[in-house]
């Protein structure tokens, strides 16, 4: 029997996911080496503090400080150290090495992916980065390589566990947002400082990266529109409830073409995260918990959804194991490494040249002639209303009676929708705005 090659393996930090890997590329060695072809030896495992406390027992002698030699005798590099330096220092002095490396450093591949594309591509080695994006459910992979022969149109994501946990803990139990963080924070969903999951960074990173993919242009992170979810109260999530929606956050990508965007010609992307309602009927209002799911349309294969664990240790490494099989596969059979095809070249859009639909809470008077004012108005900017309930109210000190008005919009130009808000705000029948939400799936 043929002796298999021995590849060695480095690895960049032992934090919850880096200790899963190691754990299984120690216990699961000969499976590993079965498949990918050669065995691959920790070689070790480049830390902060070689005497931390660590939830997985590992060989002491694996740990190091001197991350830089431990990268230039690497043939195959993990990068789960996070952040974009020494991340981005070590990761390109790997691959120019000729090292295939492995990472989930979504914030670092949504900023500097091009530059780490091209020279893993100069080396001919393999840069992966399916952890990077909700967690262990293969999403990167099947839209690289299981759908190359289709178009897709566009992808609707749920990538961030922590603050789907948060909007869910909402719309089940009631509760306000400070008190669902709280909760999401007492079970380990959420940091001690959650700012990169309740603005909404951590799923714009994944979203850049999805886009990137799906529509074979690179789009880094400044192209993606931002929104997080401090903004949603119990009272959106309840009228939201009401009206048969349910909210969540959403990373969207969506090819546009001239027709749909009114910016004057061409195709583009729309690459933007925000709270959305989602018609409680769709695959991806079912989605709860901490758990993620991306749901993609294609010309040829139609809708496909794809759900699992978004985070945890484990869930993680299989998505890095699942990569390093697979570079660990190139460097044994040889020839270039698997890269991504950049034919696209597509611009992307502003938020404005978004088509949506919009969910909005107005307070009125409650008088005569007020629905048919607004529904002018509405016609007047070119947007057509789907959805009008009207529910009054009493003031129980004033007596004075008002009306809740919540509207559904058929889609329209993000542009439009806007200058609609913004012109109903101004009308002296309207006592506030109450809410302004993005709709999908209607």
């Amino acid at each position: 029997m043929t002796e298999l090659r021995t590849l060695k393996v480095a690895l960049l930090g032992c934090g919850n996911v880096g200790a899963q890997v190691a754990r299984i590329l120690i216990e699961d060695a000969d499976t590993l080496a079965a498949r990918a072809g050669a065995k691959l030896q920790l070689s070790g495992i480049a830390v902060r503090n070689v005497h931390a406390q660590r939830d997985v027992d590992l060989p002491q002698e694996l740990f190091t400080t001197d991350a830089d030699t431990l990268v230039k005798d690497a043939d195959l590099v993990i990068e789960l150290m996070g952040g974009i330096e020494p991340a981005r220092t070590l990761i390109l002095s790997a691959l120019r090495n000729g090292a295939c490396v492995v990472t989930g450093n979504k914030a670092l591949v949504a900023q500097d992916g091009p530059t780490l594309h091209e020279e893993a591509d100069k080396a001919g080695v393999q840069l992966s980065y399916e952890a990077a994006v909700a967690g262990a459910i293969p999403i990167l992979r099947p839209i690289r390589d299981s759908l190359a022969g289709d178009r897709i149109t566009r992808v609707l994501g749920i990538v961030n566990g922590t603050t789907n946990f948060i909007l869910d803990q909402m719309d089940t139990t009631g509760a306000q947002f400070a008190d669902a963080l709280a909760e999401a924070q007492r079970l380990g969903y959420a940091e001690a400082d959650p700012t990169a999951d309740v603005e909404g960074h951590d799923a714009a990173a994944k979203a850049a990266i999805l886009a990137s993919l799906s529509f074979h242009t690179r789009f880094a992170l400044e192209n993606v529109h931002c929104e997080g979810i401090t903004s949603v109260t119990a009272a959106d999530i309840a009228a939201a409830k009401d009206a048969g929606f349910v909210i969540k956050l959403l990373a969207i990508a969506e090819k546009l073409n001239v027709a749909d965007t009114e910016t004057g010609g061409g195709e583009g992307v729309s690459v933007r995260v925000h709270p959305t309602l989602l018609p409680r009927e769709h695959p991806l209002a079912a989605v709860h918990g901490a758990f993620n799911a991306v749901f993609i349309e294609a010309e040829n294969a139609g809708e496909l959804m794809f759900y699992g664990q978004g985070a945890g240790g484990t869930p993680t490494a299989s998505a890095v194991l699942g990569d390093l099989v697979s570079a660990a596969r190139s460097l044994v059979l040889g020839g270039p490494g698997r890269t991504e095809t950049t034919t696209g070249q597509v611009s992307a859009l502003p938020i404005d040249a978004a088509v949506t639909s919009y969910y909005i809470g107005l307070d009125v008077a409650d008088q005569p002639g007020v629905l048919a004012r607004i529904a002018q108005l509405f016609a007047e900017h070119g947007v057509s209303i789907e959805i009008m309930r009207q529910t009054i109210h009493r003031d129980a000190e004033s007596n004075v009676e008002s009306a809740e008005l919540r509207i559904v919009t058929h889609r329209a130009s993000e542009a439009a929708l806007a200058a609609t808000v913004e012109a109903v705000k101004g009308l002296d029948v309207i006592n506030s705005v109450t809410s302004v939400l993005r709709v999908e799936g209607v």
